[in-house]
């Protein structure tokens, strides 16, 4: 699947990247994944047309979480992180039109779940791309807020 734009395994059961082709949503299938969400406006310059019909043809789950790129939302992370957690021990593609949403929010949601502090976790994004000052905010506001949760604040 590295053939995906800025792919990047997570582990045997997640993955993200950018935006797939027809052709390698096929080879999804192939390699048995269960779930695809996608971050991307769906009708963004570099989406695929009937993308949901495409992914569910093919017998896989299809959710769409629009994140606006220059403004992304708590919410959308929350639902997102939801949806990570009513799937748990299936095998995931996160995407987007470049990965620079999917890589944010995996980075988080790994974040989220103690697998990267935070240091990793900005490593983990920036080995896709370099976040603008809005995502780097969005990035820490959500940490903090991850982090209150937890603490019980």
């Amino acid at each position: 699947m590295s053939s995906i734009y800025n792919f990047k395994q997570v582990n045997n059961a997640l993955a993200c990247a950018g935006q797939p082709t027809e052709a390698q949503l096929k080879q999804l299938a192939d390699e048995n994944y269960q779930v695809v969400i996608n971050l991307a406006m769906p009708t963004g310059k570099f989406a695929l047309p009937g993308e949901e019909t495409i992914v569910a043809g093919l017998g896989i789950e299809y959710i769409q979480i629009p994140v606006v790129f220059d403004d992304p939302q708590l919410s959308e992370l929350l639902a997102f992180i939801n949806y990570m957690d009513q799937h748990a021990g299936k095998k995931i593609l996160l995407h987007c039109a470049a990965n620079y949403r999917a890589s944010a929010f995996t980075g988080l949601y790994l974040f989220n779940k103690g697998e990267l502090d935070t240091m990793q976790m900005q490593s983990f994004i920036e080995d896709v791309w370099q976040p603008d000052d809005i995502w780097q905010q969005f990035i820490d506001e959500s940490v903090q807020y991850l982090q209150e949760v937890k603490s019980g604040n």
